[in-house]
């Protein structure tokens, strides 16, 4: 096994860093493998915010679902699918009459996570954790304002940085499998056997219907999920 899948198949999300700094000629690497990620036509539709100001970062903890441990992330970058400097660009051309629709935000989230990842990858091959917090999508309205995002600009991807504490680097990370994953050729629906052996590594040890019962509560039907689809909803009507 090489390295580079040596490094995928152990990174883990990390939620709990030292107090140790990463060093800004590894941020800069982090951020220009970020930009060097496979892109659509590529027209490269998103923007990086870096989140340095301590007031903005509590402020995004707590919009975010209530997660203290954002604002002690070491690095901590915002991934924005950014559409509206391409129509800005068009406009200054005379051309791209029509408005952006779903489709085009949609391919510019899939820019933004793809560069994403790549700087999940670099960050981890200096020993550096990360972790995804999708809650940036909470709040919208509150976000939008706190960093000034014009129409045409949704927040994708929020990743918190930092070296992983002793606890956090012997965590075992969860179980990952290709079984009932990987699909020959067309989908193929699951049948509830299939999911509960699908499903079942991830209990803990608890009763199956329990937890996935608990689960359903905790994230499908909690109050941060239920705001963040109303506020996605309310979102699209301008790319409409």
């Amino acid at each position: 096994m090489n390295e580079v899948i040596k490094q995928l198949l152990e990174r883990k999300s990390v939620r709990a860093f030292t107090e140790k700094e990463v060093d800004e000629e590894i941020v800069q690497e982090i951020l220009t493998a970020a930009v060097m990620a496979p892109s659509a036509g590529n027209m490269q539709m998103y923007t990086i915010l870096r989140i340095s100001d301590p007031e903005i970062l509590t402020e995004l903890s707590e919009l975010c679902d209530h997660q203290p441990f954002i604002a002690k992330g070491k690095l901590v970058l915002l991934f924005l699918a950014d559409y509206r400097k391409w129509q800005d660009a068009f406009r200054y051309a005379g051309c791209g009459e029509r408005a952006p629709g779903e489709g085009d935000l949609i391919l510019a989230i899939d820019d933004a996570v793809i560069a994403a990842q790549n700087a999940v990858t670099a960050a981890w091959s200096y020993g550096i954790g990360s972790c995804y917090i999708g809650d940036v999508m909470e709040n919208i309205e509150q976000l939008r304002e706190l960093l000034h995002l014009p129409e045409l600009v949704f927040p994708a991807a929020l990743l918190v940085f930092g070296y992983p504490t002793e606890q956090q680097q012997k965590r075992e990370k969860p179980e990952r499998t290709l079984a009932h994953m990987v699909h020959e050729n067309t989908y193929r629906i699951l049948t509830e056997e299939e999911l509960k052996e699908q499903l079942g590594s991830k209990t803990g040890g608890k009763e199956y219907e329990e937890w996935i019962r608990a689960f359903c509560k905790r994230k499908f039907d909690s109050d941060f999920s239920i705001e963040m689809t109303r506020s996605v909803q309310e979102y699209l009507k301008q790319w409409r």
